[in-house]
């Protein structure tokens, strides 16, 4: 039903009078699509994206199917506006489909993910220009026009008008006899067009070998591949010349990054390669922007976009292959809204399309790693650095035998290390993966802990902005000068560092040190963060401190040092994936030290020395590790082995959040593959106001979870509209 269509026309025929109507999927939380007549001078097809009436208001939408309407057609509200851009193609409808069901969301909601840049009020300012045919009649009016439009110059329609002092119907009239033709502007290029052969590279021996195995694969349909490696060992390089080969054979090119703060590195190499750089896509591009490279890239204007996960839903025309980088990163999963993972929903795209997937990162993810190894996906591997540079020297500070001051962070060991490394010229780079300069703050005298108003979350003190933050919701105040339940002044004391006050302890060491603080709510947005990286790689700041900001796809030639704070943070969670994370983040970090040669080290402070992480970091043994977690949840069912799948609740009343929770686990089918854990109360209880409880499904491999959770949701009573229910199909957050 979904690809039967043809391109309704305004003929006569009984075929186009079948086709008069369409069915339009709105962009809206809507249960099913809506039927509308298209009138006799609109044509329309598949993917056509148009604005329609939906009760009193206009509404954007996508042309679905033909619509089996068999009425008359005057009962139906017609379509309003068809919009002046490429439809979406047929793969393109049948991704939106795909991730609506594999998602269980509105097939409208992730149609909107696709449309989001277009204005809804399209303006597409009529232009025209003088034919060389002279009017039958000449009056005053044509007279004025005809002298402004004679030397061939393309107008828009309304400031001809002005200009001539004519009226709309001079204009039209014009037009009618062929005086005046209406034309198309092409829009002028976001960005140029790449060369493959701009700067031709030399690749090592590895490198070579893994490009000629890939190469092949950019022709030849669908196929996945994943690209591992140590830090620095040219993944990028490599993943570059195959893109080369894509642009050779007249595709579009998507890369994909999990943060944007990571483009500026990808856009610089990018162009040194291909003499241009490409098409970015982000939030922080203006509205007009986004719509303009939206419709360059719709028309194949634009041949390369290097974006974050939105990118995914992009509509190329002919788009050739999509490289994930770091696919390990967790920033890939959307946690609001259609609550989707971009890198496996860039495989399906890839499957749907026939195009090649290339998965790139130092250190994959257990599902990547282990589809690799099954040969589900082509593996490879470059095993050193690139030129054979070294890779750091890492070592563990066990910090149970450190005597650090108290309200001091960094040890004895790690304060030497960092002043060897500036009298030797160098930078230094700390990392701790926790934003703002504390992150409780609380009553010496009565115990009172600083909380969110509306989260169950501490509030993290920014001192340079002399503010309380709520990481979760966005909630700021001012910090307070006495205790808000005592009211004892001046006893309200920080508990625990963020990267503020780390830097405030190297200021006190280092005094003459220049100092870059870098994390995600750095004043002056992404403008900003481009020009203090610039900055640290022309070593223009001794000492960096950062959050994970800092972890990855940075190359700083200076930097022979990197100092993990905490390197335990990450293993506190009560998460599935907590070891793995916390290796990728710190083998990532470390990883940034010693890129260009310099003999380099790697210090990790930690409580818990002797943990496998830890030992696996400082032996290089990165595939004992990963057999390690492996076998741990293949033994357990765990993803790959098993499936995950969420289910959050959320409310303002806390009792009847927890009551429809419990509604729905009874309602859950009798399954012998299947089990239903909790409800429970969610690690972070309360979120912007919302009471939340958790359920957890887990599932053997091929377990059908979304059909399994439609049963448990169409046979709950119905639930009132005050209340939310999400569905999260393989979870990567477990608050």
């Amino acid at each position: 039903m979904l690809w039967e269509i043809n391109v309704v026309s305004s003929v006569t025929s009984s075929e186009a009078e079948v086709c008069s109507s369409v069915v339009v999927l709105l962009l809206q939380a809507v249960s099913s699509p809506y039927t509308y007549s298209v009138p006799s001078d609109m044509r329309v097809g598949l993917g056509s994206i148009v604005r329609v009436p939906l009760r009193s208001r206009t509404v954007l939408g996508v042309v679905w199917y033909n619509s089996l309407y068999i009425g008359d057609n005057w009962k139906l509200r017609p379509i309003e506006y068809v919009f002046d851009c490429p439809p979406l193609s047929r793969e393109m409808c049948e991704f939106i489909k795909w991730v609506a069901n594999y998602t269980f969301s509105s097939m409208g909601l992730v149609a909107r993910m696709v449309v989001s840049a277009l204005s809804e009020t399209e303006k597409m300012e009529e232009k025209i220009q003088f034919t060389g045919i002279l009017p039958r009649i000449h009056t005053a009016a044509r007279l004025r026009v005809l002298n402004e439009i004679k030397d061939g110059k393309i107008w828009g329609k309304r400031n001809l008008m002005l200009a001539s002092q004519v009226s709309s119907y001079v204009i039209d009239g014009l037009k009618e006899q062929g005086v005046v033709k209406k034309i198309f502007e092409v829009a002028s290029p976001v960005v140029e067009s790449p060369n493959p052969n701009f700067f031709l590279p030399t690749l090592d021996q590895n490198q070579k070998d893994v490009v000629e195995q890939i190469m092949p694969l950019c022709s030849t349909g669908f196929s996945v591949s994943l690209i591992s490696g140590v830090t620095g060992s040219g993944k990028t390089e490599v993943y570059l010349e195959i893109i080369s080969s894509v642009l050779r054979l007249g595709k579009q090119v998507l890369i994909l990054l999990p943060e944007i703060s990571l483009a500026s590195a990808i856009l610089d190499r990018f162009q040194k390669r291909f003499g241009v750089k490409p098409a970015e896509w982000h939030s922080s591009l203006s509205a007009g922007m986004r719509e303009k490279i939206w419709r360059q890239i719709a028309q194949g204007t634009i041949s390369v976009v290097v974006g974050v996960r939105s990118a995914l839903f992009l509509p190329f025309k002919k788009l050739g292959i999509i490289v994930i980088d770091e696919e390990h990163d967790i920033s890939y999963k959307q946690e609001d809204g259609i609550l989707y993972n971009a890198r496996d929903m860039s495989i399906v795209r890839g499957k749907i399309e026939s195009f090649p997937v290339i998965l790139v990162s130092a250190t994959p993810s257990i599902e990547s790693r282990v589809n690799g190894l099954s040969g589900r996906y082509h593996f490879f591997h470059l095993s050193t650095r690139y030129h054979n540079s070294a890779l750091p020297h890492l070592r563990v500070i066990d910090m149970r035998d450190q005597a650090v001051e108290r309200g001091k962070f960094l040890s004895l060991e790690m304060l030497n290390s960092i002043r060897n490394t500036l009298e030797r010229d160098e930078q230094a780079l700390l990392f701790l993966n926790r934003r703002g300069y504390a992150p409780l703050t609380l009553c010496q005298v009565c115990g009172h802990r600083l909380k969110c108003p509306y989260c169950s979350c501490w509030l993290v003190e920014h001192r340079f902005r002399k503010k309380l933050h709520c990481h979760q919701c966005g909630y700021v105040e001012a910090y307070p000068q006495s205790c808000a339940a005592c009211g004892t002044s001046g006893k309200m004391i920080a508990c625990g560092p963020g990267v503020e006050r780390i830097a405030e302890e190297v200021r006190d060491y280092f005094p003459l040190a220049r100092i870059s603080i870098l994390s995600s709510d750095l004043d002056g947005g992404i403008k900003k963060l481009r020009l203090q990286l610039e900055a640290i790689a022309k070593g223009e700041f001794d000492i960096i401190i950062g959050t994970q900001l800092v972890a990855k796809g940075h190359n700083f030639p200076r930097m022979s040092l990197v100092g993990v704070v905490d390197g335990d943070l990450g293993l506190a969670n009560a998460d599935l994936r907590s070891s793995e994370r916390t290796f990728q983040l710190l083998s990532q970090v470390t990883g940034r030290a010693g890129r260009f040669g310099l003999k380099s080290i790697g210090l990790i402070q930690a409580y818990q020395p002797i943990h496998p992480v830890m030992q696996a970091l400082i032996s290089g043994d990165a595939d004992s590790f990963y057999e390690s977690e492996i076998r741990a949840r293949k033994e357990v069912g765990l993803p790959p082995f098993g499936r995950l799948a969420a289910v959050i609740v959320s409310g303002k009343k806390c009792q009847e959040v927890e009551k429809y929770a419990y509604n729905l686990k009874e309602k859950a089918p009798m399954s012998s593959d299947i089990v239903v854990f909790g409800p429970a109360e969610a690690p972070l209880f309360m979120v912007r106001g919302f009471y939340r409880f958790r359920l957890l499904i887990h599932g053997k491999r091929h377990s059908n979870l979304q059909k399994f959770f439609a049963y448990m949701y169409d046979n709950t009573p119905k639930k009132s509209n005050s209340l939310r229910v999400q569905f999260d199909m393989d979870p990567q957050s477990f608050l």
